[in-house]
């Protein structure tokens, strides 16, 4: 390697772990589960995307067997040469039919979903209106695209623009970016279905409205919704009333539909066959394996068969929220299965975090604590996920822990906890 760049990183690194920031993967040694084998250790997991408890659910793997017996392990190509077969088709279909809309495009991830449709979509004389909050993926595909950007404050919806007192940049309301942008020739606003990191539901009933008042496009990401949000569990637009109103949803199957990989972009025939042609990631990636396109078809048939797993997880995520809230935590409100467990206000809150997540591991609850980069500085949380799988006894289990950490880290004083 290039000596300066070594040193670079080698400081760079040490850097890392002095702050307590540096990524550590933590080695699973079993199946993924509310229950898993961490160092040969029994835990309880409380921090993957399992939401619906199907990550390892005996139906969903004898699907996936019989996928791969049938099909084979690979296409070793991509799609429109050599790489499509009739479960591919099958499971486009199921996923349009479970969205309500028209057409589906299957790509290895939500994250190459959301690299594609940007740039396949919009040029120059085009405007990308996103929240601020955006995922990764999206703010990526942004950036790969040459069109006219705007970005508006998190959820903020008005006519708008104020300054942001902790960082003093200043920031715009969707509707002052919709008006900025109308002589742009299409506009395009991108948002989160449900935002990963708060567990906050967009405003997609203002946003639709908006989208129409001001003849824009809807796109939302609906990787941490698909599965189990609305009464149905068909995601964000139907928690909010607005199924036939957004014109693009992309989504994954790494989440709640199995947990496995593979992601779509699900729309009206016209943006699909639009994106089979143009979509790079699509054109030049291999198509999703057998197995997977197997285990998301059962995946999908279980979820569209009863709300039962869908239920569950709402009184799950209820009573959870209502134990740390009664215990004195100081959460994220919301009704989302991530439950953001704020650390901002104590002094070194990325020090404590990540000091709190690894003796909660102790406890034998596995957690993991988010800071800067991944979230901005002083808004350091650990971020707990609920899933239909965890039993009443591994809720109160894990708030137990958290009291009891607390306790030792000194965060609160004794009338601030409660019994």
């Amino acid at each position: 390697m290039q000596v300066r760049m070594k040193a670079f990183l080698e400081e760079e690194l040490r850097k890392l772990e002095e702050q307590k920031l540096f990524k550590h993967e933590r080695i699973i040694e079993s199946q993924q589960g509310t229950e898993i084998t961490v160092k040969g250790k029994k835990c309880l997991n409380f921090c993957a995307n399992n939401y619906l408890g199907l990550s390892s659910h005996p139906e969903i793997i004898k699907a996936s067997h019989e996928a791969l017996d049938r099909r084979g392990y690979g296409l070793s190509s991509v799609r429109f040469i050599c790489g499509t077969q009739d479960i591919h088709k099958e499971l486009e279909k199921k996923v349009s039919d479970f969205l309500g809309m028209e057409d589906t495009l299957l790509f290895s991830s939500c994250f190459d979903a959301n690299l594609a449709v940007f740039e396949a979509l919009l040029g120059e004389e085009d405007a990308i209106i996103t929240d601020a909050l955006n995922h990764a993926s999206i703010i990526d595909g942004v950036r790969l695209c040459k069109a006219q950007r705007w970005i508006y404050n998190h959820g903020e919806m008005g006519d708008t623009e104020k300054t942001d007192h902790a960082t003093g940049k200043k920031g715009k309301g969707l509707e002052r970016c919709l008006k900025e942008a109308q002589d742009c020739r299409f506009r395009l606003i991108a948002t989160d279905g449900s935002f990963s990191m708060d567990g906050d539901i967009a405003r997609l009933q203002e946003i639709c409205d908006l989208a129409e008042k001001y003849d824009a496009v809807v796109m939302v990401d609906d990787s941490h919704s698909t599965g189990f949000l609305g009464k149905t569990g068909r995601g964000t637009h139907e928690y909010r009333g607005v199924m036939g109103r957004v014109d693009i949803i992309s989504t994954t199957f790494g989440k709640a539909l199995g947990g496995a990989s593979g992601g779509c972009i699900v729309a009206s025939n016209e943006i699909v066959s639009w994106l089979r042609n143009k979509a790079r990631p699509y054109t030049f990636s291999n198509t999703v394996s057998p197995a997977v396109v197997g285990g998301t078809i059962k995946a999908l048939d279980l979820i569209m068969k009863s709300t039962e797993l869908r239920d569950k997880l709402e009184l799950n995520t209820k009573y959870f929220r209502k134990k740390m809230t009664e215990a004195g935590f100081d959460i994220i409100p919301g009704v989302h299965p991530i439950v953001a467990v704020k650390f901002g206000k104590y002094p070194d809150s990325s020090k404590l975090a990540v000091n709190f997540a690894n003796k909660m591991l102790e406890e034998g609850i596995y957690v993991i604590a988010f800071s800067f980069p991944i979230v901005p500085r002083g808004k350091d949380r650990i971020r707990v996920q609920v899933s239909a799988a965890h039993s009443t006894e591994q809720l109160d289990k894990a708030v137990a822990a958290f009291i009891n950490i607390a306790e030792k880290c000194g965060m609160f004083s004794n009338n601030e906890i409660g019994n």
